[in-house]
């Protein structure tokens, strides 16, 4: 038995498609992926952490996009919703649709089973060629954990972890903190069997 050839898809296509859909999809190669619901726990994290990051930075010239922009990673032709992107500065987009971000300098997943391992390898692997990023955050919906990558001047990623729930980390590119307490407040995460 054999199954018929995916149709690859133009990178034109796909937003033409994606700009029209009712369901958000990312791209790459060729294809587009499906993005599936969020959990309870994950829009209570992306909301804190557009609270948290939008009181810090209120009174400056920056942005933050939550799960519906579209970020265009020009070296290797993927589109990504991250779950927060962060820019300072002036904004640069694909065309003028505005709807994909070219240059941001802080991109934070937060971390589901279906995504997990994609949001730590190829993802990461994809978003490390943007020119502009400076950091990227990973925040776990099943524990207190928030995992940061910081871009060396060398380029190479200095890693580091929070798990104490008093703890915190600092977005030097950005002057701000992510307190723990914070960024999970009202998550009602599942007990450790």
């Amino acid at each position: 038995m054999s199954t018929a050839p995916k149709r690859y898809i133009t990178p034109e296509e796909y937003l033409e498609i994606e700009r029209k859909a009712k369901l958000k999809s990312e791209y790459y190669d060729g294809e587009m992926f499906a993005k599936a619901g969020a959990s309870d726990a994950h829009e209570t994290i992306v909301h804190n952490l557009d609270f948290v990051l939008g009181l810090q930075l209120r009174n400056r010239p920056c942005r933050i996009y939550v799960s519906n922009m579209k970020v265009f990673v020009q070296r290797t032709g993927v589109y990504a919703y991250p779950d927060v992107s962060v820019v300072c500065g002036k904004r640069e987009f694909f065309d003028q649709h505005n709807d994909v971000l070219l240059n941001p300098e802080i991109l934070i997943e937060v971390l589901s089973e279906s995504t997990e391992k994609y949001d730590r390898g190829m993802k990461f692997i994809n978003y490390q060629s943007i020119p502009s990023l400076k950091e990227y955050v990973l925040v776990s919906q099943n524990e207190r954990q928030i995992e940061y990558y910081v871009r060396q001047e060398a380029g190479a990623w200095l890693y580091a972890k929070e798990t104490n729930p008093q703890g915190s980390i600092k977005l030097a590119s950005i002057n701000c903190m992510l307190e723990v307490k914070e960024v999970y407040h009202q998550v009602e995460l599942q007990e450790k069997q």
